[in-house]
Parts: structure tokens; C-alpha cells; sequence
């Protein structure tokens, strides 16, 4: 069965840090790229950072470049992401996303490719 398991949320002041962990079943660690994405109310599920599993190359949505760095340890089938200045604009819920049919990186930020997906993990950052 296929599983995405988030942790790591939680609650910091602006300027903080935050690191997210999503251990993934085997099965899923086939795949061949994950993401993290986020989600306000009312909003649609945006892109964060995502990355192959083979290393092959990491991307980030401009709004998080330079603070955020997704990374993955194979040898206990997780991914991270570490947050880091925080700011109040990051605040929402966050969601590990598992493909095995992501065409090419440069569609990373849609949605549709991403059959696998966690149950979230909730962040917020107060000012």
C-alpha cells in the first residue's frame, strides 16, 4: 500500500525555522519524483520544492528560493524540507506528493501528476 506520512509541523515566529519530514512506503519511494506543496483555505494547493529521487535535480517556487531546501534520504525512504526565515506569507497547511508519471521536472508544480499524497502537516508563522 501506498503511503505519505508527514511530520514536522508546527507553530514559530517569523525569522524562525521549521524542518518537515515525509516517510514514504516502499512503494512510493518508487517513484520517481516527489514534492511538497501547500494549501491555504480558499486557495489552490501551490508548489513549494520538489525533487527526483535519483538526485538528478531539486526546484523550488520563487517565492521560497533561498529559504527552503527539500532534500531526501533514501536509506530510510524520507523526504525533508527545511525551512528556514520564516515568514507569516508561509503559513499553511503542507503536503508531501509522490509520481511515477511526471512526464519531465518542468511540470513539477501541477497538481494532476501527483497520484500519491500525505494527509498534510500544518505550519504557521506569526509576525
Amino acid at each position: 500500500q501506498v503511503q505519505l506520512v508527514e511530520s514536522g509541523g508546527g507553530s514559530v515566529q517569523a525569522g524562525g525555522s521549521l524542518r518537515l519530514s515525509c516517510a514514504a512506503s516502499r512503494g512510493t519511494w518508487s517513484s520517481s519524483f516527489m514534492a511538497w506543496f501547500r494549501q491555504v483555505p480558499g486557495k489552490e494547493r501551490e508548489g513549494v520544492a520538489g525533487a527526483y529521487i535519483d538526485g538528478r535535480g531539486t526546484y523550488y517556487a520563487d517565492s521560497v528560493k533561498g529559504r527552503f531546501t527539500i532534500s531526501r534520504d533514501r536509506s530510510r525512504n524520507t523526504l525533508h524540507l527545511q525551512m528556514d526565515s520564516l515568514k507569516p506569507e508561509d503559513t499553511a497547511m503542507y503536503y508531501c506528493a509522490a509520481s511515477d508519471i511526471i512526464p519531465d521536472a518542468a511540470y513539477w508544480l501541477w497538481v494532476g501528476w501527483y497520484p500519491y499524497w500525505g494527509q498534510g502537516t500544518q505550519v504557521t508563522v506569526s509576525s
